[in-house]
């Protein structure tokens, strides 16, 4: 695993999914952020070992912090919750348990990447490149979606929600059915992003009280645009064979664009919003 992606996948394991759990403004899941280092601090230490037995046993720490996480979504389907029962919430509570699964698929590319076996038929490579995909497409990008088609409580802004969890299956499926099917997933993806571009730029950011979280939503909405489309061009030039980038360089820009200028910036953005303000109106 290269440097660049074990620090984008570091700020994924160690910042935005903890961050993210507390944004939900779920007691249970504020449970599970407090909990979370125990589980990401040896996966992110099994990201600088030699593929191995030691990183193996390190990664499959991740994968149990991972897959408690996924349990959370059992509560909330058997019990029916409010965001669940209503046509106009039910995108944003499907968005969310989007978020709750997808950094267990990132952790089972892990623990098969740090092992030194290919997954599924998939070499490790790209298994590498899974593991912070399902963590900033997978999870940040379900989890913003959500909150923002929650603030917007527009059309708008429930296709918004739902276009990440329908992307992020079309991609997740396009990886055992063909490139086709990865190509789907990614204009999906796209147009729910751009969506939620739109909308934080329209809808969110004059709600900020402050010039630093407007600051943070404009860099997130404005980062969205470009990332996106390079990642456009790259499925659709494996579908087609039309020239198209390289992972690595992919890496370098689609992969850091969106941990650092969508991602982190979105999550910081949403944690000022929520705080209490002060009598001068600036978050407290």
């Amino acid at each position: 695993m290269s440097v660049l992606v074990g620090l984008i996948v570091m700020l994924g394991m160690l910042v935005i999914v903890p961050a993210g759990l507390r944004l939900a403004d779920a007691p249970d899941l504020d449970r599970m952020a407090r909990l979370w280092p125990v589980f990401a601090v040896p996966g992110a230490v099994a990201l600088w070992l030699p593929r191995g037995p030691a990183a193996t046993a390190l990664a499959l720490c991740y994968g149990l912090g991972t897959a408690l996480l996924a349990l959370h979504i059992l509560p909330r389907l058997l019990r029916r919750p409010a965001p669940l029962r209503s046509s106009r919430t039910a995108p944003a509570g499907i968005a969310l348990l989007t978020a709750l699964v997808t950094p267990s698929v990132a952790a089972a590319a892990l623990v098969a990447e740090r092992s030194g076996h290919p997954l599924f038929g998939f070499g490790l490579g790209i298994l590498a490149l899974t593991v912070p995909h399902f963590h900033f497409a997978g999870f940040a990008a379900a989890l913003v979606s959500g909150l923002v088609g929650r603030v917007a409580g527009s059309a708008a802004g429930r296709f918004a929600a739902l276009s990440v969890p329908l992307g992020t299956f079309l991609v997740l499926l396009g990886y055992f059915i063909g490139d086709w099917a990865e190509l789907a997933g990614a204009v999906v993806l796209t147009a729910g992003m751009w969506t939620v571009a739109l909308l934080t730029w329209n809808t969110v950011l004059p709600t900020a009280r402050d010039r630093a979280t407007r600051l943070l939503l404009g860099t997130s909405a404005a980062v969205l645009a470009v990332t996106m489309v390079l990642a456009l061009c790259w499925a659709l030039g494996e579908a087609t064979g039309l020239p198209h980038p390289g992972l690595a360089w992919m890496a370098a820009t689609h992969g850091v664009g969106n941990a650092l200028g969508f991602a982190l910036c979105s999550v910081l953005a949403w944690k000022r919003l929520s705080r209490p303000t002060t009598h001068e109106g600036r978050p407290a």
